[in-house]
């Protein structure tokens, strides 16, 4: 194919790049004209452009230079090299199949070969940028001469003065002779032309590490892992491990321990309290705050698990728990997270059917009751916290740069321990399929938002769903949505609106909190907020005659005891097939003890004559003690004072539903 053009001003009205400039005229029609490697033949004769398109080599040829192309991106060079020398053999004219051949000669580990095929490549096209860098590339590293190497460089930068790749190997070139700051200078030119190719900033990583600048080489190698594609597996372990590396480093200094001072002295100021800090490593998470408020004291309370890496993370984390609680009742907004016994009931009956399996697996009842209650604090405590987690992340990660290597190291441990939790054989044996998968979906949402921040995605780590992965996605969709401009409160929105899709609203309430405190007296007594202490509820109060009131106080302030109902289960499989006359002289001999003093306190152990080679703890003693007089004595069941009429109930429930 022949096109002819008549030089003129409407030809450069058509290419505005050649000014007037019939030699720049020529370079722009051969790039306009420039069909994948076929390059065409531009002749000036004259006034006349005219323009020569080998159009039966391009439609003869390319499919196979295509197909060549392909088998080299999936590694398979030995089925595209024969391909290629047949390309050449048609037509030695085209650059880019030396080139492409020279690529492969080398990645096969043949360099001598793979400079001969490149120098063919640019004897037919001196410009060729790729056929340039690989020259270089080879040179510096597999022949060992830098010299050589930043000449081709700089002939490809040359040739196109916005060639980031070529600036990006000849910066890094310079690195390796340990010229570090021309080193930098040209990766930064080279980022200031892409800064989405990951290599370059990979380099900068290295190069700030190798000077000391550890905070920014972990900045660059993240930004390098954020950037890296299906294709950069490598460079992304490569980045990863520096990002790793560095962060380890960072934690050594004090930069944590004076953003936590800071901000305690400001916050110490703002709610005028204080804040003391103390190690607890029984503590549930691995870290939580009792703010004053709700514990009757005059300083808030951070506590922490010594035993985490960047534990100044997690202390500053709960700092920003406080402030935005701050903020949140400045504009009478802040909320609190309460659970009541009827939430836990409502919770205890929809997983009947796993209580019933762990009985009929012969798991002890105190051990059901044990693990009901922690599963149920458990996925309160998530759903409440994961959303105002990602709030408090993204607070830390925008305005504490010096505390994004403890951010990484700290969040990367979370997310371990909660893919640990979600995926262990045991977890999935044991938890009601329901929960496990919402646990799972919002460990995700924390998982999705590690990649978002730090570009390490965990996801496939948790074993999830398609459908699971497609509810985090959303769930964090509405995330971004608040993120950027949340208002003081805002995060319980997002906390009601994921337990409402969840179906985790059932199991608590969000009360205001200038209502609630209105209304009530005792915050510890009636109502739990997980937000300060989920559950640390004095269960263990002694039952003596003289102390009944005490007694029936603190078993109201627990709600519904699942270790009771178990242990009633348990009497009522143990009584179905004795007579009323034994199960009667069962009910007077606990009632004997129970003139001594019954003390349901862990540790305490009694024995029945009637009922032999069984040991009893306090509150399995007190669950016979209610079922025999209900089913021996019912008309003086209420003269026993003890508290445990819904348990007794639950527990009648699960007995006729199976569990006999």
């Amino acid at each position: 194919m022949q096109i002819i053009h008549k030089i003129e001003d409407f030809l450069f009205g058509l290419f505005p790049n050649a000014k007037g400039n019939v030699e720049v005229l020529k370079e722009e029609l051969i790039k306009y004209y420039t069909y994948g490697p076929y390059k065409p033949n531009v002749v000036i004769e004259g006034d006349l452009a005219i323009i020569n398109i080998d159009t039966p080599s391009i439609i003869s040829q390319q499919d196979d230079y295509n197909k060549a192309t392909t088998l080299c991106e999936k590694g398979k060079y030995s089925e595209a090299k024969p391909i290629l020398q047949k390309l050449i053999k048609q037509n030695p004219t085209v650059s880019e199949y030396h080139r492409v051949l020279g690529q492969i000669l080398s990645d096969q580990g043949d360099q001598d070969e793979a400079v001969n095929c490149l120098i063919d490549a640019l004897k037919w096209d001196p410009k060729n940028g790729y056929a340039l860098i690989m020259m270089g590339n080879i040179f510096a590293r597999h022949k060992d001469d830098i010299d050589t190497a930043i000449k081709y460089f700089n002939e490809a930068i040359a040739q196109n003065p916005k060639d980031h790749i070529a600036i990006n190997n000849l910066g890094t070139n310079l690195l390796q002779l340990g010229k570090w700051e021309d080193g930098i200078k040209y990766l930064e030119t080279a980022y200031e032309i892409n800064p989405n190719y990951p290599n370059t900033l990979y380099g900068l990583a290295l190069a700030n590490e190798h000077l000391g600048n550890t905070l920014i080489a972990f900045e660059w190698s993240v930004s390098a892992m954020k950037k890296c594609g299906k294709n950069d597996s490598n460079l992304f372990n490569h980045a990863l491990a520096l990002t790793i590396k560095t962060a380890e480093e960072f934690i050594k200094t004090d930069a944590g321990k004076m953003v936590f001072t800071e901000y305690k002295s400001y916050l110490e100021i703002q709610t005028d309290k204080s804040i003391k800090v103390e190690v607890d490593n029984s503590i549930p998470t691995a870290a939580k705050i009792e703010f004053a408020e709700n514990y009757n004291r005059d300083y808030h309370l951070i506590k922490y698990k010594e035993k985490y890496l960047a534990v100044e993370h997690l202390m500053v984390h709960e700092l920003v728990h406080l402030d935005f609680a701050h903020q949140a009742r400045k504009e009478e907004s802040n909320k609190l997270f309460v659970s009541t016994g009827d939430k836990k009931k409502v919770f205890i009956t929809d997983n009947a059917k796993t209580i019933y399996k762990l009985n009929k697996d012969g798991y002890p009842e105190d051990s059901i009751a044990s693990y009901m209650t922690a599963l149920y604090e458990g996925i309160n405590r998530q759903i409440f916290n994961t959303p105002i987690d990602l709030f408090i992340e993204d607070f830390l990660y925008e305005n504490y740069q010096e505390l994004r290597p403890y951010q990484f190291i700290s969040l990367y441990s979370l997310l371990m321990e909660g893919k640990d939790a979600v995926t262990h054989k045991k977890a999935i044996n044991l938890s009601p399929r329901e929960i496990l998968s919402v646990s799972k979906i919002l460990n995700l949402v924390s998982a999705l938002y590690f990649k978002d921040v730090f570009g390490y995605d965990l996801i496939s780590k948790f074993e999830a769903s398609q459908i699971e992965i497609k509810d985090a996605v959303r769930l964090f969709d509405e995330f971004k949505e608040y993120r950027k401009d949340r208002q003081a409160g805002e995060e319980y929105e997002l906390v009601q609106h994921w337990a409402n899709d969840l179906k985790l609203d059932k199991y608590f309430e969000l009360i205001d909190e200038n209502e609630f405190r209105n209304k009530r007296t005792n915050i510890d007594g009636l109502l739990t907020s997980i937000e300060e202490d989920p559950y640390a509820l004095e269960s263990d109060k002694e039952f003596k005659k003289e102390q009944t009131d005490t007694f029936l106080k603190s078993q109201k302030e627990i709600g519904i005891n699942m270790a009771v109902v178990m242990f009633m289960v348990d009497a009522m499989q143990y009584f179905k097939n004795l007579s009323a006359d034994k199960v009667k002289g069962i009910a007077l001999e606990i009632a004997m003890l129970g003139t001594q003093g019954i003390n349901p306190a862990k540790g305490n152990s009694y024995k029945l004559s009637n009922i032999p080679n069984k040991d009893f703890s306090g509150y399995h003693l007190l669950a016979y003690y209610y079922v025999s007089w209900s089913k021996a004595i019912p008309e003086m069941l209420d003269k026993l004072n003890l508290p445990y009429a819904e348990e007794y109930e639950m527990a009648k429930q699960m007995f006729n539903s199976g569990m006999k």
